[in-house]
């Protein structure tokens, strides 16, 4: 992670004066609730669409509303991140609150995934302690590449490594500490038996209302979210610099706000302590400092594909 003048070992920008850092990282619950607030309020309004649709028209023509309500379900992602930073919020409670329950839904443990991504920042872009690069995909042909940019490889792996933590009760992967395994496996425990009980209730009452307004459009939202990822770090320097070794993408408003800002990556990584809101304000300060700029994701998609066709065809 980064030291209080935003700094990575190998490379120095001009460092943000005490008072701008303590403005910039001040807290919100206001700002948190509203940007939570209407992120759900997108998916209740979509959800309600699609299950009206499919009930007067039939499934198929809910398929449009559908990958709308994916993109915006998968990208709970953000909030799970945010809250994982405990930076959606002053209030730790609503960090929680918003992370359980968004880490439910896309069914990512939230202790977990806040120890790994902890030393994801810690060891960005080393690929014998990065987790993201552990468990990366490493994809032989260009199927596979397809496969990878699905992302249904990803959340597959997430979701065995849970149920491997819920039925064996044992933790090996090394960026969990020894002593936070058993909370791991009592999460992935808890979330397993959750699921199971939403099966049973489905079925109890013979409704499709979940696999046709949450379950359905997760999977198609992967096709959205991982090209995003892939945008982070994707052909960007190994080094400890977060100016080297991260990438901005400057891309839409809506998009930056489903996002929760995290477009402006380079920021984040930098100063990971700034909240979401603040990151265009940190934007317009260190931009200049900026290595890899994005335009847009279907560029950077572009672009971190034939990256990794390069990286293929060089090994």
């Amino acid at each position: 992670m980064t030291d209080a003048t935003g700094s990575e070992s190998g490379h120095r920008l001009k460092p943000l004066s005490p008072a701008m850092l303590r403005e910039l990282a001040v807290r919100s619950d206001l700002r948190g609730a509203a940007q939570s607030l209407g992120h759900y309020g997108v998916i209740l309004l979509v959800g309600g669409l699609i299950w009206m649709v499919a009930s007067r028209h039939g499934v198929l023509w809910a398929l449009p509303l559908m990958a709308v309500q994916g993109y915006v379900v998968a990208f709970l992602f953000m909030a799970v991140h945010e809250t994982a930073h405990k930076t959606a919020f002053r209030s730790r409670g609503l960090n929680l609150a918003v992370g359980y329950l968004s880490a439910f839904i896309i069914g990512l443990p939230y202790e977990y995934y806040c120890l790994f991504h902890w030393d994801h920042h810690r060891y960005t872009q080393d690929p014998e302690k990065d987790p993201e690069l552990i468990v990366g995909v490493r994809p032989t042909s260009d199927a596979q590449l397809a496969i990878a940019y699905s992302g249904l490889l990803q959340v597959a792996g997430r979701l065995r490594l849970m149920l491997g933590h819920a039925v064996s009760g044992k933790v090996v992967v090394p960026w969990i500490p020894e002593n936070r395994r058993a909370i791991i496996v009592t999460e992935a425990r808890v979330y397993v038996a959750l699921y199971a009980l939403l099966l049973v209730l489905s079925l109890w009452f013979a409704s499709a209302l979940l696999l046709w307004v949450w379950i359905v459009p997760l999977i198609i939202g992967q096709f959205f979210l991982r090209p995003y990822l892939y945008a982070e770090h994707t052909g960007c320097e190994r080094t400890r610099s977060a100016f080297q070794n991260t990438r901005t993408t400057y891309t839409a408003a809506i998009v930056k706000w489903l996002a929760w800002n995290m477009p402006y990556h380079v920021e984040h990584h930098a100063y990971p302590s700034i909240p979401f809101h603040a990151l265009p304000k940190l934007n317009g300060i260190v931009d200049g400092e900026i290595v890899h700029r994005g335009r847009g994701y279907l560029r950077t998609t572009r672009e971190t594909w034939a990256w990794f066709r390069r990286q293929r065809q060089a090994s």
